[in-house]
């Protein structure tokens, strides 16, 4: 679900429209990390308990679960990294836009670190819905046994179910992620409040003391525990990368009055459970209710996971259309599910990409057990990903000095990079699956950002300047093309040269129309574009004249919507005898490009696949010309 996009100062929000975003920020938001108690500390207890599980380690590991909470989440994300934000919106690929504005030399190094951060995420929202449903679904088991072989089949069905419904759009049901994802808060924050008394000496994890002498004195175990620790605050970068639909103030809200607390007394139940009964440690969660209410949490928990993983599936459909239009993927097909609402969009091919992959993952690793080894390692470098680069925000647009951005998040970063260690020990285990999806992604956009602009470096070498072809065309002559009335529209995306669309309209047939826009679309670093800054008009000659269209990076580049409004504005033309005329390429490899070849072909096949330009810009389809031509690249 995106609430998008609620634009009204922080400060200016009164108490009822802060209540309604930090409530529907309870289900988009925190849903991921709502789910992590259904099996974080029962895979945090397993290296401790392989001899035997005392009192002291118990208390360690939650005193490591609250202060991890506490720093990652609290500290790192909701008091300082919401507020490092690009024009309101949040995210890798935001920062990464920002960042660019004034890259000075690291222009690659940020581009890949951005690249490699987008790519983590979405390598995340692969795993979180496996690993999410399969926890919930396993509760079955403790309601009655025979379950335990339809554990599988009943979350592969629910899977199927979610991803189905996404062409649909979740407007109709997403009024109702905020309620029940509170619900499953504050179900999970009464169970730890009833079982807190089971041992008041649980309490004692509150000593920040515990989770530092346990890592000291158990040495590499602790780094193994750390691992399994991390998963307490799996989805904590989905508080940043949705900070433009809801907003500072909600989510910070939601966090401190109802998802914090919530997380806390929930953990120290579990832990307080276990200290009088260690038998419960198989699944301390669940083991938390009364045998009766089993069955009835076990559908909450479902329902819980199945909101977490829509928000994680629509995270990775906004954080795909960054990508597209700051190019570091091809056009794809983007449909709006909402009328009203352009947040809610659905794109098919990362809807069956993400499918298939979850479904894969569900199908290998059969239990969360199994998967949340696996888990991690995306999640972790996510975070060392964007805490690198809020070191270079600070410095550029907060105007820190290097030694005080340095004392603030070097010892950020140096956590970070012992979990990032921690969870990569577990490689072997299932680890790879992550470390293999993300590489996937990195290559992909990094492939496509290098062979578009090795593409425009070798077809500028042959382009004609636009002001020379416009003098030479307008010479009166006996060659001179026939005129035919009407405007032609030529899309390029070098406004200084002359399109090859209409060099080959020229060639082939002879005719120029009365008037000739050379229309550019550039998508800028901002998420959003004013309407006065949308469009520039410059008069070439008197039939030609260059436009300039401009769009953010988060709304959608609906070209015949942007001309309507030009029209009314500025540049005189009438939609009904306009032609657009797209140039089509048929690229072909080239041993001398630049790039392997393996990179060439993949190039040209992401090419091949991207969605036509007409049906992208939204252009009218019974007025658009196309004409091909071969480059070698």
């Amino acid at each position: 679900m995106s609430n998008e996009t609620h634009h009204s100062p922080d400060g200016k929000m009164d108490a009822r429209k802060l209540a309604y975003l930090a409530l529907g920020s309870i289900g988009v938001v925190y849903g991921d990390i709502g789910t992590s108690p259904l099996y974080a500390f029962r895979e945090a207890l397993k290296p401790v308990a392989a001899d035997g599980l005392t009192r002291g380690e118990v208390i360690s590991v939650i005193s490591l679960m609250f202060w991890t909470l506490t720093i990652i989440v609290t500290i790192k994300y909701v008091l300082f990294l919401l507020r490092a934000d690009n024009d309101g919106e949040g995210g890798t690929l935001s920062l990464l836009a920002l960042l660019m504005k004034t890259a000075n030399g690291h222009t690659a190094i940020l581009m890949l670190l951005g690249l490699l951060g987008a790519a983590l995420f979405l390598g995340d929202a692969m795993i979180t819905p496996a690993l999410s449903v399969l926890s919930a679904v396993e509760g079955l088991k403790l309601v009655t046994p025979q379950l335990s072989d339809y554990i599988v089949p009943i979350s592969v069905a629910i899977m199927a179910l979610l991803f189905a419904i996404q062409s649909h759009g979740t407007g109709a049901v997403a009024r109702f992620f905020g309620p029940i994802t509170a619900i499953w808060f504050i179900v999970m924050g009464l169970a730890g409040i009833m079982h807190i008394s089971d041992d008041y000496s649980i309490l004692a994890a509150l000593n920040p003391w515990y989770a530092i002498s346990f890592l000291l004195r158990e040495g590499f175990l602790g780094v193994v525990v750390l691992g399994a620790v991390f998963l307490t605050v799996t989805g904590a970068e989905a508080l940043y990368a949705d900070l433009g639909h809801f907003g500072r103030r909600p989510i910070q809200w939601a966090w401190f009055a109802l998802v914090f607390p919530s997380l806390t007394l929930n953990y120290f139940g579990q832990g307080a459970l276990v200290l009088r009964n260690p038998e419960a440690m198989s699944d301390p969660f669940f083991l938390m209710y009364p045998h009766w209410a089993i069955l009835p949490v076990v559908i909450l928990a479902t329902l819980a996971t199945i909101i977490a993983s829509q928000a994680v599936i629509t995270g990775a459909f906004s954080l795909t259309r960054q990508a597209i239009h700051l190019g570091f993927l091809p056009r794809m097909e983007i449909l709006f599910t909402s009328e009203t609402n352009t947040g809610q969009i659905f794109l098919p091919s990362v809807n069956t990409i993400l499918f298939f992959g979850v479904i894969f993952l569900v199908l290998s690793f059969k239990t969360s057990d199994a998967l949340a080894t696996a888990y991690g390692i995306s999640v972790t470098g996510a975070m060392v990903v964007t805490s690198i680069m809020a070191f270079e925000f600070v410095r550029v647009r907060w105007n820190w000095s290097l030694p005080m951005a340095a004392a603030v998040l070097t010892p950020l970063l140096l956590l970070e990079f012992v979990f990032l260690g921690a969870n990569l020990l577990k490689i072997h285990d299932g680890g790879y699956v992550p470390v293999l999806i993300a590489t996937a992604f990195t290559v992909i956009m990094w492939t496509w950002r290098r062979g578009t602009a090795i593409l425009m470096e070798k077809t500028r070498h042959t382009d004609i300047p636009l002001s020379s072809f416009v003098s030479s065309i307008e010479r009166k002559s006996d060659h001179s093309p026939a005129h035919v009335p009407g405007t032609a529209i030529f899309l390029t995306s070098d406004p200084e040269s002359a399109p090859a669309a209409l060099l080959h309209n020229l060639k082939h047939n002879h005719v120029l129309h009365d008037k000739n826009v050379i229309l550019t679309i550039r998508t800028t670093n901002k998420p959003r574009v004013a309407q006065e800054e949308r469009y520039s008009v410059e008069k070439v000659s008197e039939r030609f004249s260059r436009v300039e269209l401009r769009f953010g990076f988060m709304e959608s580049q609906n070209v015949s919507q942007a001309l309507a409004t030009l029209r009314k504005t500025g540049l005189k033309f009438d939609i009904m005898s306009t032609s657009f005329y797209l140039g089509r390429r048929k690229l072909v490899p080239d041993a001398k490009s630049g790039m392997p070849h393996w990179q060439d072909r993949l190039y040209i096949a992401l090419a091949n696949a991207a969605t036509d330009p007409s049906d992208y810009f939204r252009l009218p389809a019974n007025r658009v010309v196309e004409l091909g031509s071969h480059v070698i690249i």
